[in-house]
């Protein structure tokens, strides 16, 4: 992913007013982040963490998501799969839920996926982070594969909330 800077990032979103996009907690140390192992440009909210935000390059330019993720009761944290990365980890998964972009979303529409409740999916997949044993299933396709095929379970997911 090509490294981008916190005005490009705000311009992004496409489901939040400008102002909310304007007022939103953009992460600080964008300088260090691993731009070449990225598919996208994921964070959680360090003063909400029930909110998180995710960038990511859909038809050559930067498409931003405000993303819901509800509270987990007690005993309901689970190990699930990441339904773009496909990966089990350690530190769970969590139901992402992105409010529609446009009329559909001044209307309350929404549309949900399993994330990584870290929003590492990228770096899990080419083993940049653990997580944890038993996270990643064997798997006969190639790296690039398994890079291609994430990045068209995460466009297929924002092209739901644009669309």
């Amino acid at each position: 992913m090509t490294p981008l800077t916190e005005p490009q990032i705000r311009a992004a979103f496409v489901n939040c007013t400008k102002g909310e996009a304007k007022r939103l907690h953009v992460p600080r140390d964008l300088g260090t982040r691993p731009w070449d192992d990225l598919d996208f440009l994921g964070w959680r909210d360090p003063q909400a963490l029930d909110r998180a935000y995710l960038v990511a390059v859909v038809d050559g330019r930067p498409t931003g998501l405000a993303l819901r993720r509800p509270s987990p009761g007690p005993g309901q944290q689970r190990r699930n799969m990441c339904s773009v990365c496909l990966t089990n980890p350690a530190g769970g998964v969590s139901l992402m839920v992105a409010r529609k972009a446009g009329k559909a979303g001044q209307q309350g529409n929404s549309v949900g996926v399993y994330l990584c409740d870290d929003l590492a999916c990228s770096l899990y997949l080419r083993g940049r982070k653990d997580a944890g044993p038993g996270a990643r299933l064997p798997e006969s396709l190639t790296l690039d594969e398994k890079i291609e095929r994430t990045r068209s379970h995460l466009t297929a997911f924002i092209t739901r909330v644009t669309t």
